[in-house]
């Protein structure tokens, strides 16, 4: 398997002092590196019956939408408070440097769907644990949680205990 992590750009101090910005955008630009880890990103999870791709605004949306064409499933937009039309479900959560409200409609998906949650960078793990919470929230299954990379110093991964995880990249 290509090495993803030489596709990975790492920014100092962004968005403050003391964080370790990954930054993704050569690894998007590579049309076939970007394909090659869309594949990797699904691939333990291809035949698992997956109906919908739940990812978060916004670098999530960008792995989640082309996870979903590729998967044939539906997609599944979680985004931050006041920013979805229609009737929502809300959960709050702590980030690596703050807090926010995750939101995500309330007819998303159909009771009992298999839901795969879909972001760039697993680092606290409170983004993905207030998804998979959003997911239960509407009775969906959470097949999976799948990450482009894991921030291992973070130790994200401990939240989301009792949940099948994959990351294709370990800093």
């Amino acid at each position: 398997m290509r090495d993803f992590s030489k596709y990975i750009r790492n920014i100092p101090d962004f968005p403050k002092p003391g964080i370790q910005f990954k930054d993704i955008t050569p690894l998007l630009s590579d049309p076939q590196v970007f394909r090659e880890a869309i594949q990797a990103m699904a691939a333990p999870f291809k035949d698992r019956g997956v109906q919908y791709i739940a990812s978060v605004d916004a670098r999530g949306f960008i792995f989640g939408g082309a996870m979903a064409y590729m998967m044939n499933a539906g997609f599944v937009p979680i985004r931050k408070k006041g920013k979805l039309p229609y009737k929502t479900y809300e959960v709050s959560y702590d980030l690596e440097y703050g807090s926010n409200v995750l939101t995500i409609h309330q007819d998303a998906f159909p009771r009992g769907s298999k839901v795969l949650i879909c972001d760039d960078v697993l680092a606290t793990g409170g983004t993905a644990l207030a998804t998979a919470q959003l997911v239960e929230k509407l009775d969906g299954e959470v097949v999976g949680i799948t990450f482009l990379a894991e921030l291992t110093d973070l130790r994200g991964r401990e939240k989301l205990r009792g949940y099948e995880v994959y990351s294709l990249i370990a800093f």
